[in-house]
């Protein structure tokens, strides 16, 4: 494993007889997909954050959100943003990955 120049904080690992390199970004390096890694990426969201993300990730629209909660759109859509800058994520359908693969919703 070689590591990128400082300025990248990153880590690049690349496997032997050549192939692709991976970059893997500091702050992920070292993460495993434990409960308690899981419990700690979701200590940052607030209650009501993880409940936009949790119907969210049931394919729920910002307006079908807002009626559940009985809150305005734009306060909906405050939280989607709060919700993926806390868990570094790109877009809702990485939103929608993560509550499925860490147990916020079920296939169900």
């Amino acid at each position: 494993m070689t590591r990128a120049p400082k300025r990248f904080g990153a880590r690049v690992t690349q496997r032997r007889g050549g192939g692709d390199a991976l970059v893997i970004p500091e702050r992920c390096a070292g993460r495993s997909t434990t409960a308690k890694a899981v419990s700690a990426a979701l200590d940052g969201p607030t209650v009501r954050e993880r409940e936009v993300l949790g119907l969210l990730a049931r394919g729920m629209s910002n307006g079908e959100i807002a009626s559940t909660l009985y809150v305005g759109e734009a306060t909906v859509k405050s939280h989607v943003s709060k919700v993926l800058q806390k868990l570094v994520l790109r877009d809702r359908v990485h939103a929608v990955v993560f509550a499925y693969e860490h147990g916020i919703v079920s296939r169900s």
